[in-house]
């Protein structure tokens, strides 16, 4: 009696451990697949809080998850600590360095960076966020301007360092520029002794008529009312021009106008990652101006069956012609039909194509008050505010980060108080150091202050 030959599992192979590729991996978790799961990052990290990290109301851990902790349940899925440079849709195999992993079925979740329209040297000057790595260098610099302006005695320069200009008037854009103006005007207001932080000027620049503008326009004027009260300057219709040293140069109609800034941020655009640029090159797909790669109805890439592009990395424009926001509710969904597309292939059943349910869109302004469009029902103010909150723990990954983030939160509400207040970052003590050094350095025009 001859044994029956037993096939291998179907190999699915993820590239990228954001909100697209974790959910695919974790909806994977009981199907009858090997799952191999690349990031350069072994941790998850929920990108839509990484603003109060950059604004000191939370810290780094407090929003990241450690990939092997989330799926260590899952005893089909191994997580491997790498970055994919290439594919090879031919041989079915992911190009790790000199590693070769190949696959069944491949998954590219990568996401996106953010981009400068063409002009890379402003990131130097104006960081975007997108990374853990953004935000603690945002906060730096956030918090390294208080200080300079403290320790400054020419007028015009202390302005300089009081002055916050915010690029883009995008959800991000606007939850920084409320989460500055707190900052200044009441979570800091009694720590210096030298300046008056109430005197922050914070600038919320957008070039369209409005800022949020995938919202409805009644709630994008109410979020602009908001932060207004909140003391932000919201100036819309208005472009960046150029940005050398602390100088903003801006263009409203047909008028130049220069700011001297010394923290630009920026929130302004994003481009799809360079994995998207070499998909195109080895399957001959195509990329829209961001880079993204425009899929097909079910999500994968022309002429290849077996490979997908989800999130912030994929064109998908199958439902009204305009492609799927960046935003992570549209990678989640993604990640979970492409698993299940999986499941159903391998029993030999086809599933419909992809269709993205919008359940709405959120934007914190500041304490007590958001803006939610639910679609069938807009929220303001307090009830919007604690919508934003509930949503946001519960599509925070683990038990604990939602129990600490909670906690964090509560806290901070009653108190008004940010514990993550922290200059951290490389050369960032020396710069404190020098800076210092140079301020209590005696010259004509400077009293010696004792200490």
């Amino acid at each position: 009696m001859v044994d029956a030959v037993q096939n291998p599992p179907h190999r699915v192979v993820i590239v990228g451990g954001g909100f697209g590729g974790l959910y695919t991996a974790k909806s994977l978790s009981n199907a009858a697949v090997d799952v191999t799961l690349i990031d350069k990052r072994n941790f998850h990290l929920f990108q839509p809080l990484l603003y109060q990290i950059a604004t000191g109301n939370l810290s780094p851990a407090d929003i990241s998850s450690p990939l092997r902790s989330i799926l260590s349940k899952s005893k089909n899925t191994k997580v491997v600590l790498g970055e994919v440079s290439n594919i090879d849709p031919e041989g079915q195999k992911v190009m790790m360095g000199e590693v070769l992993v190949p696959y069944d079925t491949l998954i590219v979740a990568t996401g996106a960076k953010h981009s400068y329209f063409g002009k890379d040297d402003w990131e130097e000057f104006a960081p975007g966020l997108k990374t853990v790595e953004d935000a603690i260098e945002m906060r730096r610099r956030i918090f390294m301007a208080f200080e300079a302006a403290e320790k400054e005695t020419d007028p015009e320069k202390r302005r300089a360092w009081l002055t916050f200009v915010v690029v883009g008037g995008g959800p991000t854009g606007v939850e920084l520029a409320g989460a500055i103006a707190e900052l200044a005007y009441h979570t800091m207001k009694e720590d210096f002794r030298n300046i008056d932080t109430k005197e922050t000027q914070v600038l919320l620049l957008e070039g369209l008529d409005r800022i949020l503008p995938p919202f409805a326009p009644d709630l994008s004027q109410e979020a602009a009312a908001s932060l207004t009260k909140l003391g932000v300057s919201v100036q819309t219709k208005t472009l960046v021009t150029n940005i050398e040293g602390d100088i903003v140069t801006l263009k409203q109609g047909d008028d130049f106008r220069e700011i001297a800034a010394k923290t630009v941020l920026w929130a302004a655009g994003v481009k799809a990652s360079p994995l998207g640029k070499a998909i195109a090159e080895a399957t001959g797909a195509e990329c829209d101006r961001a880079g993204r790669v425009i899929v097909e109805p079910d999500l994968s890439v022309k002429g290849y069956s077996n490979v997908f592009v989800i999130g912030d990395l994929a064109n998908f424009s199958h439902q009204n012609g305009k492609p799927l926001p960046g935003v992570a509710p549209v990678a989640i969904q993604q990640g979970e039909y492409i698993a299940e597309l999986i499941k159903q292939r391998i029993k030999g059943r086809t599933v419909k194509t992809f269709n993205y349910v919008d359940r709405g869109s959120l934007a914190i302004i500041g304490h007590n008050y958001a803006v939610v469009d639910l679609g069938f029902i807009k929220l303001t103010g307090f009830i919007a505010w604690l919508a934003w909150l509930f949503v946001h723990i519960y599509f925070l990954i683990e038990f604990n980060n939602k129990l600490i983030v909670m906690i964090q939160w509560a806290w901070n509400y009653f108190t008004r108080n940010r514990g993550a207040r922290l200059i951290t970052g490389k050369g960032a003590l020396q710069e404190v150091i020098e800076e210092s050094n140079e301020y209590y350095k005696p010259t004509e025009n400077r009293e010696v202050i004792k200490v």
